[in-house]
């Protein structure tokens, strides 16, 4: 309090002191309380005001692109550039779909491709009787990429539970890249697969 009084005493003086007529005073008294109401009237209508929302653009990463041969009984058979993260059902319609006749209970439609992949789509056999029967064996190294369960039954030391072995990796893991790559579906050891390794193919 006390340093409040001095304070007013100190500009009660300075304003007696000043050299200036009575109605000069009033004047600047009066200018000085308009420049006063003016600063408050500006700063407490720069605060009320919100500030704009910040707009964040969302960020797309582009998928790479990758190259898939499409073979078979498919209505446009070639190499067609599809999006990553594409499924082998994706690479079939890009295709043209499948033909009349594709067998697709072989392929796994929802598995994701791979860049540089084929996917081979059987075609189905039917007799005169309308039953489906089985392709006819081809002469020469077997392909392990088309070839049916049943003409990997064929091969000598591999029984049906093998062969469906083969099928079931290619469907989860796509085609074979290598004969080697037998080795990776369980029971097909080194042994085994010196024995059939002059019988197949890519």
């Amino acid at each position: 309090m006390e340093q409040l009084r001095n304070a007013y005493e100190s500009l009660r003086n300075w304003w007696f002191d000043l050299h200036y007529t009575h109605n000069q005073k009033r004047a600047l008294l009066a200018l000085s309380i308009v420049l006063i109401l003016l600063s408050v009237v500006i700063v407490s209508r720069g605060n009320s005001q919100e500030s704009p929302p910040i707009s964040i653009a969302p960020v797309t990463v582009a998928e790479p692109e990758i190259f898939v041969d499409v073979t078979g009984a498919v209505n446009n058979p070639g190499v067609y550039t599809l999006i990553g993260k594409s499924r082998v059902i994706d690479a079939i319609k890009a295709a043209g779909d499948s033909a009349p006749g594709a067998d697709l209970s072989t392929i796994n439609l929802a598995r994701v491709l791979t860049d540089g992949e084929q996917i081979y789509v059987d075609s189905t056999v039917v007799n005169s009787s309308g039953v489906r029967v089985p392709t006819k064996a081809h002469t020469g190294p077997i392909n392990i990429n088309r070839a049916t369960a049943h003409q990997l039954d064929a091969l000598d030391g591999i029984g049906p539970v093998i062969a469906q072995r083969i099928v079931d990796y290619r469907k989860i893991n796509g085609s074979f890249l290598t004969i080697e790559d037998l080795q990776k579906v369980s029971g097909i050891g080194a042994a085994k697969f010196a024995q059939i390794k002059a019988k197949v193919r890519i």
